[in-house]
C-alpha cells in the first residue's frame, strides 16, 4: 500500500505554540500514485503552505517512530526517505549561492528516491529569473510525475503557471489554501481546497510588515500596469512607467492595520488639545503610552 492519507492533519509544534482559544486550522492530506501522486499547493504568502508541508513531514516520521499523531485518522505507508527542498540558504564558505545550494539539494532528492519516497518541495527556482525558474520548477514536477517511482510530492509554490500541469497529467491535482479579501486587507484560512490560486497578495504582506503607504501604493501602481501589459500580450512596459518622485515617505510608528494603532488614532481624535491642562496633558499621553507597552 502505497497510499498516504491523512485526516485533520495538524502541526504539533504551532498548535502548542498558538495563543491560548485559538484552534489550528486542521487539514486533510491524500497522496496516491495512481490517482493524486503529485500535489500543486499554491496561495498567499503567510497563508500556510509550508506548514502544511512540514506537518505532513512529521506525522508521517512520528507514525514510524510508534507514536500517536496530531490527526483524527492516519494512513501512512512505510515509507523509506522524507526529503525535503525548504528555506533559502547560501554557502559561503562553500562558495555557492543560495540557487545552487537549491539546485543541489533537488538534484539530491531526484538522484535518490524511490518508490516509498515523500517528497517535500517548497518554492523551486525563486533564486533565480522569473522564466528560468518556472521552466525549472515545472520540468522537476513532471519528471516526478513520469518517473517509473512514482513518489509521493507535495510542491508548494508561487508560480501559478503551474495550475497548467494538472490539465496535462493525471496524477497532478492543484490544491490551495484559502484566503478572504475584506477592502485592502487579507484574513488567512488556512483551509486546504481542491483548484489553483492566482495571487500571491505579496504587496498585502508587504503593507502588514510596516511597509511605508507611499511605496506601497507605487507598487500597487507598477503592478497594475503590468498586469495590464500582460492581459494585452505585450512585453512588461519597463521603459513605460513612470519614474517614481522624490520621496516623501517616512515610517510608520505603529502597524497602520493594528489594533493598537485604531485605538491611539480613536483616542487622539476625540481628544481637544485646546481644552487641556499641562497635568491632562500629560495624563493623556501616559495612557497613550501604556498602550503603546
Amino acid at each position: 500500500n502505497f497510499i498516504l492519507d491523512i485526516r485533520d492533519s495538524r502541526h504539533p509544534v504551532i498548535e502548542r505554540n498558538l495563543p491560548a482559544g485559538e484552534p489550528y486550522i486542521a487539514n486533510d492530506i491524500f497522496l496516491d500514485p495512481a490517482s493524486q501522486q503529485i500535489i500543486i499547493l499554491t496561495g498567499p504568502n503567510m497563508s500556510g503552505k509550508s506548514a502544511l508541508l512540514r506537518q505532513t513531514a512529521l506525522i508521517t516520521l512520528m507514525a514510524h517512530m510508534g507514536s500517536f499523531v496530531p490527526a483524527s485518522e492516519a494512513k501512512i505507508p512505510l515509507t523509506d526517505k522524507i526529503f525535503t527542498r525548504v528555506g533559502a540558504s547560501d554557502n559561503l564558505s562553500g562558495g555557492e549561492s543560495t540557487f545552487m545550494v537549491e539546485m543541489n539539494e533537488t538534484a539530491s532528492i531526484i538522484n535518490n528516491l524511490t518508490r516509498r519516497s515523500l517528497i517535500l518541495l517548497d518554492e523551486i527556482g525563486r533564486g533565480t529569473s522569473t522564466y528560468d525558474g518556472i521552466s525549472i520548477a515545472w520540468s522537476i514536477a513532471e519528471y516526478l510525475h513520469n518517473s517509473p517511482h512514482q513518489p509521493k510530492t507535495l510542491f508548494a509554490t508561487h508560480y501559478h503557471e503551474l495550475n497548467e500541469l494538472e490539465n496535462k497529467f493525471t496524477g497532478i491535482r492543484n490544491f490551495h489554501v484559502t484566503n478572504k479579501e475584506v477592502g485592502n486587507k487579507i484574513i488567512f484560512l488556512r483551509k486546504l481546497a481542491p483548484g489553483g490560486s492566482t495571487h500571491s497578495f505579496g504587496i498585502h504582506v508587504a503593507r502588514m510588515a510596516g511597509m511605508p503607504p507611499a511605496l506601497i501604493n507605487r507598487a500597487n501602481e507598477i503592478l497594475k500596469q503590468l498586469e495590464e501589459s500582460r492581459e494585452g500580450g505585450q512585453a512588461a512596459p519597463v521603459n513605460n512607467i513612470k519614474n517614481i518622485t522624490a520621496p516623501k515617505m517616512q515610517l510608520s510608528i505603529f502597524d497602520s492595520h493594528s489594533v493598537t494603532f485604531d485605538e491611539i488614532r480613536k483616542l487622539l481624535e476625540e481628544t481637544d488639545i485646546n481644552r487641556l491642562t499641562p497635568v491632562e496633558a500629560l495624563l493623556k499621553l501616559q495612557e497613550i503610552k501604556g498602550k503603546v507597552k
